[in-house]
């Protein structure tokens, strides 16, 4: 049996929050204490310098409170208005909750097409770097305002799993009414096991999946397996954890009950490998040898060191990178329109907002949007 990671050693966490552990159902309003003691043990992971996402639930469930809307499922423009409302508290809650240690919040809402199209997946992984850098924990949720019935996620546990392989995160943790994953329901099952560490997600351990567990929550066990699919293919390591209790991530970490779902690899091996094999390139770039020579040796691909471009590729697709023999270099994300690109190549960056009348990008292919022919 596989041991479990340690929380500590990890250096870019996501925490999913169910609406059922955030939010008093009788009393319509955050459940204030619990949240508190989730900050604080957040902010000691912040504090030894790890970066902090949250993927967090609620807005729904506060603002149908707020709204006076009925119990039970909700129209699609009631669960609209509901989270447009809620979407205020919740931010407000979060902000203040998190600046009690001095934690900057940033809020980002995003839909489905925000991480499966290109070009909004960079737009919302460089607003997410960005934050990071500031050392700003991004609060994160689906824009339900504005999301319909055909895009929605549906849950945000596979929201949270689309977010960390995003985010190039190395760890994920679903907190959540149950405590892991068991062998058979453990509400009608007694003689179900916990499983502690899920080496590989499995046929098996699908079919153990269940369904929904609570009215707030449009999850299950059966999206927290696909959840645990999406961040182990990304790289991410994922923990089902109870959230119910009180400081919910100290207790993972004094080896309270919980299941681990590993991953092989890691999330900057496994980006490259989905930008080397799984995109089809719409464009080549064409460099000279010194550009080469810089992102061999680990530099990001400036327009300066671009010679001609070929194909009629938009911002966020796949190009081939080839060096003035020919050989293919590599493979990135451009981040620029192929008609802008034209305009840039062979100019220093200082002269792009000149030339493009707006300051954009340094990077024509940033290193993390880049795989390397052979790695």
């Amino acid at each position: 049996m596989k041991r479990a990671p340690r929380l500590q050693s990890f250096r870019r966490i996501v925490v999913k929050v169910g609406s059922s552990l955030l939010v008093d159902t009788a009393a319509g309003a955050v459940k204030r204490g619990w949240l508190e003691a989730l900050a604080a043990d957040l902010a000691a992971h912040h504090q030894r310098g790890a970066d902090i996402l949250v993927v967090s639930s609620g807005s729904i469930a506060l603002g149908r409170s707020v709204l006076g809307l009925p119990p039970g499922p909700l129209k699609l423009e009631d669960s609209q208005a509901a989270a447009a409302v809620g979407q205020i508290a919740l931010a407000r809650t979060w902000s203040e909750v998190l600046s009690a240690h001095k934690i900057t919040a940033g809020q980002i809402l995003v839909t489905l097409w925000d991480t499966e199209e290109r070009r909004r997946y960079l737009n919302a992984r460089a607003t997410i770097e960005r934050l990071l850098d500031m050392r700003a924990a991004p609060v994160i949720n689906e824009n339900d305002t504005v999301a319909t019935s055909e895009i929605r996620y549906g849950d945000n546990d596979r929201l949270a799993a689309r977010v960390a392989a995003m985010a190039s995160a190395d760890c994920l943790v679903l907190l959540s009414d149950v405590d892991g994953l068991y062998t058979a329901p453990p509400a009608t099952d007694p003689q179900a096991q916990l499983l502690p560490v899920v080496p590989r997600v499995t046929a098996e351990i699908e079919a153990m999946a269940g369904g929904a567990a609570s009215e707030l929550s449009r999850g299950g066990m059966r999206t927290k397996i696909e959840a645990a699919k999406i961040a182990t293919t990304a790289g991410v390591h994922m923990v089902i954890a109870d959230g119910r209790v009180e400081h919910p991530i100290k207790r993972i970490e004094d080896g309270g009950r919980c299941t681990w779902f590993l991953t092989p690899s890691n999330p900057k091996t496994a980006r490259k490998k989905w930008i080397a094999g799984s995109l089809e390139p719409k464009g080549v770039v064409h460099i000279d040898a010194g550009a080469a020579r810089a992102i061999v040796g680990g530099a990001s691909l400036l327009p300066a060191g671009v010679k001609a471009l070929d194909g009629a590729f938009t911002r966020g697709d796949c190009v081939v990178i080839r060096n003035p023999d020919g050989g293919e270099v590599g493979r990135g994300l451009i981040a620029y329109d192929a008609n802008e690109a034209a305009q840039i190549i062979g100019h220093p960056t200082r002269a792009i907002e000149a030339l493009l009348g707006y300051p954009g990008r340094a990077a024509m292919i940033h290193r993390d949007d880049m795989a390397l022919a052979g790695e």
